[in-house]
């Protein structure tokens, strides 16, 4: 049994599937496209680069209506066919919402170009100058869930990063992706840039095809469940830069003062709780545990929360038990699990064993607790007495992102520009061989040169 791909958000809807096909014609000459307009992006200065992206901003302005009106429509429909609250909450895109990811897409433009970064400057010998520049990954290809403000995102910081971008979203998104897709290369038309930089695929079998598009993607993101992810990375050649479950904990620590570990605790659950950087699990040191639940129990309630908890939490006020596979659920909903840990190593061997290595937290007035904490927990952030919530590219400064790496190898954490560039190693020099240097007639001397 293998997930589907027709989006990434259904955790554990699987179905039998017949291989990866091989791509249509149709899927091949669209993909080559978008690479031969990605070489020519990547050829493109800055100025022109930030003022494709204020064209892709008024192109979205100038069809707002029209955008919100498609995302009734898919609201609508998912309504009736039983779309989980936590993926209705992210499939929404209203006025509001949808002038803030224009306002994203303006921020974007007017962040540093990424491209053209001078990494290493060194001397070899006399005249031969060797040096490393970031350069665009290329084509990205890109598997997101049902949030047509992701696409706006992803369009826009592929755009930025010289990047071209072949992109696929949830099935409840499908109108509302359309609508977006069409403002998005309108906007492109109007600059510099090739619209067929970008591409929407609209189907599932697109999006199996798309993992054999080896030579003209370059990397592909998906952002969807475990199960999503592994299937990719199992069937395909092109680099996965993976991003699974967000099973976040916060842990309060003896230490910790304990209304604004309340204040933290709220927040990281209920300011957004269908987000992956939400918290799913609360660790509470056996020796506050009576005193902070007192408060956060009926904190929690007032909020809408559910509470699951071990025995020990349960004896001082949480009603339901939890059970092992609460440890290890993603709920994106006001669920939340709690367990009573005896010490600071018990809480962190618990986020070894349970946790996604996306954002992990604790509150603490200890400096010693905080610095093993923030030293020894292997996640992709790891905080000191602040909301998890705060795991994003637009707050890091980032301006958006494509999504957020669990893996221990860059990029890591929220994606933005900076993530979707590589670098080349460039040499000049003025005749020089080999030989020379293996035959000691010449020597390297290997001095290092101003970057800028």
């Amino acid at each position: 049994m293998l997930p589907t791909i027709d989006d990434g958000v259904h955790c554990g809807n699987v179905e039998v599937m017949k291989g990866v096909p091989e791509p249509s014609p149709d899927l091949l000459k669209r993909a080559g496209a978008v690479r031969l307009a990605a070489a020519g992006l990547a050829q493109i200065n800055d100025a022109l680069r930030a003022k494709a992206l204020q064209s892709m901003a008024d192109a979205l302005e100038e069809r707002a209506d029209a955008i919100v009106a498609a995302n009734a429509e898919d609201l609508e429909r998912s309504a009736a066919e039983g779309l989980a609250p936590a993926l209705m909450s992210r499939l929404k895109l209203d006025a509001i919402k949808l002038a803030g990811a224009i306002d994203g897409v303006r921020q974007v433009s007017g962040l540093p170009d990424p491209l053209g970064r001078r990494q290493l400057h060194r001397e070899l010998d006399q005249d031969l100058i060797l040096e490393r520049v970031t350069v665009p990954l290329g084509v990205v290809g890109v598997i997101f869930e049902a949030r047509p403000d992701a696409l706006i995102q992803i369009a826009s910081l592929a755009i930025r990063s010289g990047n071209g971008a072949i992109l696929k979203g949830g099935s409840e998104a499908r109108c509302t992706n359309e609508v977006v897709m069409k403002a998005l290369q309108l906007g492109l038309s109007r600059s510099a840039i090739s619209a067929d930089a970008l591409a929407l695929l609209t189907t599932r079998q697109e999006s199996l095809a798309l993992l054999r598009l080896d030579g003209l993607v370059d990397l592909i993101i998906p952002r969807g469940s475990n199960e999503l992810v592994r299937f990719i990375q199992d069937n395909t050649r092109i680099p996965v830069l993976g991003h699974a479950d967000g099973i976040c904990h916060l842990y309060i620590d003896a230490a910790a003062d304990l209304d604004q570990a309340l204040r933290v605790a709220i927040d990281s659950k209920t300011q957004y709780p269908a987000a992956c950087n939400a918290i799913e699990t609360l660790l509470v040191h056996e020796a506050i545990a009576a005193s902070f639940l007192a408060a956060a129990v009926p904190a929690f309630r007032e909020a809408g929360v559910t509470l699951r908890g071990d025995a020990a939490s349960q004896a001082i006020g949480v009603q339901e038990a939890a059970t092992e596979a609460d440890w290890a659920t993603e709920y994106l909903d006001l669920i939340l699990s709690i367990r009573v840990v005896p010490d600071l190593d018990a809480a962190m061997e618990h986020i070894r064993r349970f946790g996604s290595r996306h954002t992990d937290a604790i509150v603490t007035r200890d400096s010693v607790a905080a610095d093993r904490f923030l030293a020894a927990v292997d996640s992709a952030g790891v905080y000191l007495n602040c909301s998890t919530r705060f795991a994003d590219g637009f707050r890091y400064g980032l301006g958006a992102e494509v999504g957020i790496s669990t893996q221990t190898l860059p990029p890591r954490g929220p994606v933005g520009l900076d993530g979707l560039v590589t670098y080349r190693y460039r040499m000049r020099g003025d005749g020089h061989i080999a030989a020379d240097f293996a035959s000691g007639k010449r020597c390297f001397n290997h001095r290092d040169l101003p970057l800028l």
